[in-house]
């Protein structure tokens, strides 16, 4: 097994100092892995501004952070539903005109195991409308200020990626053939991840150096991730599991998100995740992704469909 660069704990939040100056846009923080990981950021001194669809929610998590962490903290929400582009095209123009800066956005929210095939109001099966263009989009509005700022972008894929049809179904991207809930969340983050390994090499081309990109995923942790869109045989299985130790804590799951957030000098060639039995848990660093998540032709034709998709062109 390769050795952790982070040592046999693997990388932690201790590795994080101040962030006193540094400000981290979060999608997706009322529960779970962006929970923790706006927590963690806040508490060491970050600025932390939070995208969420359900703004009742989020005002209970903004008292619940400055119950637990104090109330001089800088925590504040913006509206988004990742599933409607009209909602994530707005909630984009309220951060470019009320943010100055954004050290990193990461992507965290997504849907997953969707029990029949949904159809979003812009026309997309649901979890590639939520998890893929939803973040295809924000990412490609915000990145001049991300550039500005010489900040990241960090997607939080899933180990999903490697559980379906290992390509992009361009023939049928709304599965009206054959949809099952895995296979449509599996490519939503295929997508996902694809589009960060193209999103580097066109940022090279570009020579735009000073903007990194980073995929990670959270390993298997305890979210409410299937509980929110999962079936009911999803939810049973995943609840079941919850009691051994092949699943985490969520807050051990926001580590992947926050260390590509962070951390000087990571490399963005890696997959970063748990390193442990099947990268569900364990100590987190770099570890191995298939061939297919980096296929050229695959990510090159997805980046143009995208585009064509969303009408959305990233100034690159």
């Amino acid at each position: 097994m390769k050795t952790n660069q982070f040592g046999e704990n693997g990388w932690t939040p201790n590795r994080i100092g101040n962030l006193n100056s540094k400000i981290y846009l979060i999608t997706g923080t009322t529960s779970g892995t962006g929970f923790e990981a706006a927590k963690i950021l806040l508490s060491k001194g970050a600025n932390v501004v939070m995208l969420n669809r359900n703004i009742k929610k989020a005002e209970n998590t903004i008292n619940t952070l400055q119950q637990e962490l104090g109330n001089s903290i800088n925590v504040t929400n913006i509206q988004m539903d990742l599933s409607k582009q009209s909602s994530v095209k707005k909630a984009a123009e309220e951060v470019l005109n009320t943010v100055t800066q954004i050290d990193a956005l990461i992507c965290n929210a997504a849907i997953a195991q969707v029990p029949k095939q949904i159809l979003t109001e812009d026309g997309w099966e649901s979890q590639m409308g939520t998890n893929y263009y939803g973040n295809w989009t924000l990412q490609a509005l915000l990145f001049p200020l991300i550039e500005k700022s010489k900040g990241r972008i960090v997607t939080v894929g899933s180990m999903g990626y490697d559980m379906g049809l290992k390509t992009i179904k361009f023939d049928d991207l709304n599965w009206d053939k054959d949809y099952t809930p895995n296979d449509a969340y599996s490519q939503s983050k295929l997508a996902q991840i694809m589009s960060i390994y193209e999103l580097q090499d066109r940022l090279k081309a570009a020579e735009k150096s000073t903007v990194k990109a980073y995929a990670c995923h959270p390993g298997s942790s305890k979210t409410n991730l299937i509980n929110t869109s999962g079936s009911f045989m999803m939810k049973l299985i995943f609840n079941i599991m919850k009691i051994f130790p092949i699943v985490q804590s969520a807050e051990k799951g926001a580590y992947p998100q926050l260390m590509c957030a962070t951390e000087p000098n990571l490399d963005q060639s890696g997959f970063y995740g748990p390193t442990g039995n099947r990268n569900w848990v364990g100590p987190v660093g770099a570890h191995h992704i298939e061939p297919h998540a980096k296929d050229k032709s695959v990510s090159k034709r997805l980046w143009e469909v995208s585009e064509k998709e969303t009408g959305v062109v990233w100034n690159l």
